[in-house]
């Protein structure tokens, strides 16, 4: 049997092994079910959550948040992060103030936030923003400085624009680093927008949550954390996917 079958068929039967022993823990009484939820109960809650609660519309609301400010997070961090990364006057006046910001803890001014936008839909979305603005902005830089001098003059050598040298040259350089900060962000946005939701909010899974906690519905948590764990899985798998068949490519153009 292949190496990568036998990892695959051991993971299995690690997950199985894992989901096995808590039904039995559960089922045997040696953990109440206020603490943990057996995997049958977890299966039970999903139709409730789904028929009840509305559970895909809640869903729909936490993604929303999270990859809108996500990408206004990309497309603000990026293009920060190459004016700063070409222009060192720029780099030099805005860093102190971009380092400043990003060390003050997030999840201590959304309780502020949330005094200043309200519960509602830009609430979430700017805090997701947060998030990852300032680590699209410094892997970019990080990314820029990479780019090896001679690429530069050769560009220029054959008249490139400064556009082109951008567009060419610095950001397919800069696409692993990006990348890195991109991978990262995509379960931090997710985490991020349930962190807003469970402080205040009228709809998404992190208002779920705090229902299910709120009635001691353990099994029902466990179905919110399963079900927001495959997405972020799934927007892993697609941010691969995309580094893999369109930026990678674009990169080795």
């Amino acid at each position: 049997m292949p190496a990568a079958l036998l990892i695959v068929a051991g993971q299995v039967l690690l997950l199985a092994a894992i989901l096995l022993s808590i039904q039995f823990l559960v089922d045997s009484g040696a953990v109440k079910p206020i603490y943990l939820a057996s995997p049958t109960q977890v299966l039970e809650a999903f139709p409730r959550l789904v028929m009840q609660d509305g559970l895909l519309r809640h869903l729909l609301v936490t993604l929303s948040e999270a990859l809108l400010g996500v990408a206004i997070a990309f497309v603000a961090g990026v293009s920060t992060g190459v004016v700063m990364g070409l222009l060192p006057a720029v780099h030099r006046f805005l860093n102190p103030f971009l380092v400043a910001l990003m060390a003050v803890p997030k999840v201590a001014i959304i309780p502020l936030l949330t005094l200043y936008l309200g519960i509602g839909y830009a609430h979430k979305v700017f805090i997701v923003f947060l998030f990852g603005y300032f680590i699209f902005v410094f892997n970019t830089i990080a990314g820029i400085r990479q780019v090896q001098e001679n690429h530069l003059k050769v560009a220029r050598v054959l008249g490139a624009t400064q556009a082109q040298r951008i567009f060419k040259v610095v950001l397919p350089s800069a696409i692993p680093s990006i990348m890195a900060a991109v991978r990262v962000e995509a379960v931090m946005c997710v985490v991020a927008a349930l962190l807003a939701e469970i402080v205040a909010s009228k709809a998404g899974i992190g208002n779920l949550l705090n229902r299910a906690t709120g009635v001691y519905d353990t099994a029902a948590v466990f179905a919110l954390v399963a079900t927001i764990t495959v997405f972020a899985l799934l927007i892993i798998f697609a941010v691969e996917q995309l580094e893999r068949r369109v930026l990678l490519r674009w990169k080795h153009a």
